[in-house]
């Protein structure tokens, strides 16, 4: 069983259980038969894109929900895979844990910015908020012309789509996270 196919069977089979219906059920949504739909789920018939469509419209859900591998419950990032990006000569350093993914729409990363180490940012997409808890040391947010000093252990939620900067003004490491939300 090739993995689409495999994918296929899990898919329809988890649907059909979350729902509730029987094999006979789907089969009278769909019009493929009851045998084909449990030979599906078994992985003995691989379906044609006719029978994913008709499958589709009778259980009144997308055709990429069929094939698509569902996303994992959980998801281990080791730091050692995270490629830093840096800015301000290395004094402004991002690490990417979770990049942006449109059915999320958000992002999240750590950042550490060194001592008189500064970002200028432009203004995001219009709506988008961020989200910065400090962990260690001090940040000063300024966003359009006005700052906002925060410690370790202050947050701050403030909307990105406007000029803003982060600026470390203490002579130690600033640690903090970051949460991007976008709009629809």
């Amino acid at each position: 069983m090739d993995d689409i196919q495999l994918i296929f069977a899990r898919n329809l089979k988890a649907i059909r259980e979350r729902e509730k219906l029987s094999l006979e059920k789907v089969s009278q949504l769909s019009g493929v038969s009851k045998a084909m739909i449990g030979q599906i789920e078994r992985g003995e018939s691989s379906p044609t894109l006719t029978t994913i469509w008709k499958i589709a419209n009778g259980l009144k859900v997308s055709f990429t929900e069929l094939i698509h591998q569902p996303q994992a419950e959980t998801k281990l990032i080791l730091g050692k895979d995270i490629h830093a990006l840096e800015e301000d000569n290395g004094k402004y350093i991002v690490y990417p844990h979770f990049p942006f993914q449109k059915d999320s729409r958000f992002e999240i990363y750590s950042i550490e910015i060194k001592e008189n180490g500064t970002l200028h940012a432009e203004a995001h997409r219009e709506g988008t908020e961020e989200y910065l808890t400090v962990f260690d040391g001090e940040l000063i947010m300024r966003i359009q012309d006005k700052d906002y000093r925060l410690a370790s252990g202050d947050a701050i939620r403030f909307k990105a789509d406007r000029p803003h900067t982060y600026i470390n003004p203490g002579e130690t490491l600033t640690r903090l996270s970051m949460t991007i939300y976008y709009p629809h």
